[in-house]
């Protein structure tokens, strides 16, 4: 399957390894590399993530990683990538741009 970034998902990447490039800039690019990578399994294994308990759609999943919630969208032949959330944000329908 194919993964879709959305433009928000791009902007909280950015946002979240600029925050980590702060104190540590090699920590950055390894967290950077680490969630693509996480993400790419989801081409081979689209449902290994759980469906996102603040909703009841079943194509809305979640995987997490380290203290981040990947939101994607199970949709056709993509995966959509909507967002990443830290684990303590609460998610509403209007953090979730489809």
């Amino acid at each position: 399957m194919k993964i879709v970034w959305s433009p928000l998902s791009l902007e909280k990447i950015t946002d979240i390894s600029e925050y980590i490039a702060h104190d540590n800039l090699t920590a950055a690019e390894k967290w950077i590399d680490a969630i693509f990578s996480v993400v790419g399994r989801l081409s081979k294994f689209p449902e290994s993530g759980r469906i996102v308990p603040e909703f009841t759609k079943k194509d809305l999943r979640e995987i997490i990683f380290g203290n981040y919630r990947i939101i994607y969208c199970i949709k056709d032949d993509q995966i959509q990538i909507l967002t990443i959330r830290h684990g303590k944000q609460i998610i509403s329908e209007q953090d979730i741009i489809e």
